[in-house]
């Protein structure tokens, strides 16, 4: 099949910006499976919905990032001249071996397992701080209230951020994320995120020239002070990759309480089983983040010729986009009703983070993150209840897939 493909009402299969996709990508991507599982997009990309094939293309060495290479061939020969691609391509996110090796290399020990459980404390620290500025108001919103301060503040103290630069980064925007999106910027939209990286940019080097200064016990001076066999980061590739520890460290996990916390007042059985049994609460993070994933999709470009992926081939410099939200609801691998939300389902092994060499550092502090958050929430406001579950206010974004805001009160 090609990209003319359509459902039945007429309108193409797989249009990730559309006000209803943006609402409910799941019966989409049912039909994608179903009727279309290697899609083919109007722009020429590979649309991989199945839980087998997007596994796949994560984990084999076939397929790369290929960034520039990959933006060039959307845009145009100039597009890395664009201080945004530029900044991008500088990440560990959208580079390949032997970049993507070095650059990982310096940060993973950030977030090995003993020094992200330690964070514990301080997790709970800030969640209680939190609530305990909001609880005799009886309403708040849960993302901006809520959901939005405690990753900020932990990876602030990661970054080591001081204290009196956090609050603009706490009534910070999250509408930079749109690059992500298959569908291509529009000529303003680089305009704002060129703008919008200039102005972190010089944040950051402020940052950096102050570690340089006075050292600390924190992400940031270890950076600024890291050598792998002898190479320390470029200027360029520190910005870059700082900026990325800051987008990544809070985006998703923003983005899992939300809508886990919708997902279980959508849910009310689900809801009052979590409260009678709060020992379910690490299932239930696993859960959240297959029922409604907060990264929706990757993509990777085939390194060279591909002769079968789900029935098709895919041509050497290909881009392929695998649906991680499509795969997390496969009924391939979870056969008992995967459309619905289940706390107490068995062998929950979601795709939200990723796979292969570029499974998220960060996948085990969201985790805990969420959590704790979610937890005291329940525990401390057992009578919160959310405005409108019906209708909330999801982000027109597609990849990062968040909540602009969820009015509750108690």
């Amino acid at each position: 099949m090609n990209e003319q493909v359509q459902n039945a009402g007429g309108d193409p299969l797989f249009n990730p910006l559309s006000p209803d996709f943006i609402r409910d990508p799941y019966p989409h991507y049912d039909r994608l499976r179903a009727i279309d599982p290697i899609h083919v997009t109007p722009f020429g990309q590979f649309v991989a919905s199945r839980h087998a094939d997007v596994s796949l293309v994560m984990r084999d060495k076939r397929f790369g990032k290929d960034f520039a290479e990959r933006s060039r061939r959307r845009y145009s020969e100039k597009i890395m001249d664009e201080p945004v691609f530029r900044n991008l391509g500088h990440t560990m996110l959208q580079a390949d071996p032997p970049d993507h090796t070095r650059l990982r290399g310096l940060v993973v020990k950030a977030f090995t397992a003993r020094r992200v459980e330690d964070m514990r404390p301080r997790i709970q620290e800030v969640v209680d701080q939190t609530l305990d500025a909001m609880v005799d108001r009886g309403q708040m919103d849960l993302i901006r209230d809520f959901a939005f301060r405690l990753p900020v503040t932990i990876i602030c103290d990661m970054l080591g951020i001081p204290e009196e630069h956090r609050e603009g980064f706490h009534k910070g925007s999250s509408d930079g994320v749109r690059i992500l999106d298959p569908v291509p910027l529009t000529p303003d939209e680089i305009k704002q995120g060129n703008a919008r990286n200039l102005m972190a940019q010089m944040y950051f080097q402020q940052l950096f020239e102050l570690r340089r200064r006075n050292p600390g016990d924190d992400l940031t001076t270890q950076l600024v002070q890291a050598e792998e066999d002898g190479n320390k980061l470029t200027n360029e590739e520190l910005t870059a990759n700082i900026m990325l520890l800051f987008v990544a460290g809070h985006e998703t996990t923003v983005n899992l309480i939300g809508n886990g916390l919708l997902a279980l007042h959508r849910n009310p059985d689900q809801l009052a089983l979590l409260k009678a049994r709060p020992e379910l609460m690490t299932n239930a993070i696993e859960e959240f983040l297959r029922y409604d994933s907060s990264v929706q999709m990757t993509g990777r470009v085939a390194l060279e010729d591909i002769e079968d992926l789900g029935g098709r081939q895919i041509p050497k410099g290909e881009t392929v986009l695998c649906l991680l939200g499509s795969a997390n609801r496969d009924p391939a691998v979870y056969p008992d009703r995967p459309d619905r939300l289940d706390v107490t389902r068995a062998n929950v092994k979601p795709l939200s983070f990723g796979g292969g060499i570029h499974f998220c550092l960060g996948a085990q502090l969201a985790r805990i993150e969420a959590e704790i958050a979610i937890a005291t929430l329940l525990r401390r406001l057992p009578n919160l209840r959310i405005d409108d579950v019906e209708n909330p206010k999801w982000r027109p974004t597609f990849v990062l897939r968040g909540l602009t805001q969820l009015p509750a009160s108690w």
